[in-house]
């Protein structure tokens, strides 16, 4: 995705499902996401399920993984998994990752310490890349070890019908530092959720310093966000949904707080939130619709009405946005 132009994708609330995703693909969005978990306490679906649905269901849009907890699923599966996806789809697939952690029960059932999903993560991601690149692999590393393994997707690698030479992107999601220092050494984005724009750009600020430490170019990095929000003609009813959707994971009290981080209001009041995180540095956002009806609505006053009102920052002297 182009750094000088700003595009939206959406997140498939609550499931992914046919009508609502054509529907999704007649408007202008870039993308649609979906994540999941092996063992939630609720009856919700599995990242990689999901994505293949979704592969399944759309046409012309990207189909990304937000987010898929990597360290919970062995590489070379992942490996075989993702890119049979990306292959069947025409090359539209992007696997957000995150490390977990939410649901302890799912790490102890699949014998993965809570403490070691970090640095997991880290190795998987290293041996889904090498994989993805064709030919024989050996690989000898803390967690995983095989020798002479070589991932033949369904289709091979072809611009146009195959999986992508190199295998589809993996963009790195989180909060904390671990997460920004992963996406910068190892990402080719950086997909956080439930930022402030200040802490958005905070960041960036941290990725791109993790990178020099690095010695990484960060050219064709994509910058984005899973933001939840409620977009509606009626401002108060958008305050509504993100307080009942979202605010009993702050203790009951939303106000002020999910305000920073969960825009909500008439595409007009939507339009200046949204611009504060343009000019911190996002270009790809992700719409969370953060209601429990409806979510279409949301996604398409979002795409129609807001994405236009929205402008990518002058470059500084330095040629990156502000």
């Amino acid at each position: 995705m182009s750094g000088d132009r700003i595009s939206f994708g959406a997140a498939a609330i609550p499931e992914p499902e046919p009508r609502w995703l054509a529907a999704a693909e007649r408007l202008p969005i870039a993308s649609v996401w979906q994540g999941g978990h092996v063992l939630p306490p609720s009856a919700t679906g599995e990242a990689i399920t999901r994505l293949a649905l979704m592969t399944a269901w759309t046409e012309r849009v990207r189909v990304g993984a937000a987010v898929l907890q990597l360290p919970l699923y062995h590489p070379v599966i992942a490996a075989k998994q993702l890119a049979d996806l990306d292959a069947r789809s025409g090359g539209r697939l992007a696997v957000g990752v995150g490390v977990g952690g939410e649901f302890p029960a799912e790490f102890e059932a699949l014998g993965v310490p809570l403490a070691e999903r970090g640095p997991r993560t880290d190795e998987a991601m290293q041996v889904l890349r090498t994989l993805w690149k064709g030919g024989p692999v050996r690989h000898h590393g803390r967690f995983f070890r095989f020798g002479d393994a070589e991932l033949r997707p369904v289709r091979p690698p072809d611009e146009r019908t195959g999986m992508r030479p190199g295998g589809p992107p993996l963009l790195v999601s989180g909060r904390k530092r671990p997460a920004m220092r992963r996406a910068a050494r190892l990402g080719d984005g950086w997909l956080p959720y439930l930022l402030s724009p200040d802490g958005y750009a905070r960041s960036v600020a941290a990725v791109r310093d993790e990178a020099a430490a690095a010695g990484r170019d960060l050219t064709g990095f994509e910058w984005m966000l899973y933001l939840y929000c409620s977009v509606r003609r009626d401002g108060d009813r958008a305050r509504d949904d993100v307080a009942s959707f979202l605010g009993g994971a702050y203790g009951g009290k939303p106000g002020a707080m999910l305000d920073r981080i969960a825009p909500a209001g008439t595409p007009d009041e939507v339009a200046a939130r949204f611009q504060q995180y343009v000019d911190a540095g996002v270009r790809h956002f992700v719409i969370a619709p953060a209601a429990h009806a409806d979510t279409l609505d949301v996604v398409r006053l979002a795409a129609e009405e807001v994405l236009p009102r929205l402008t990518v920052p002058a470059p500084t002297a330095a040629g990156t946005p502000r």
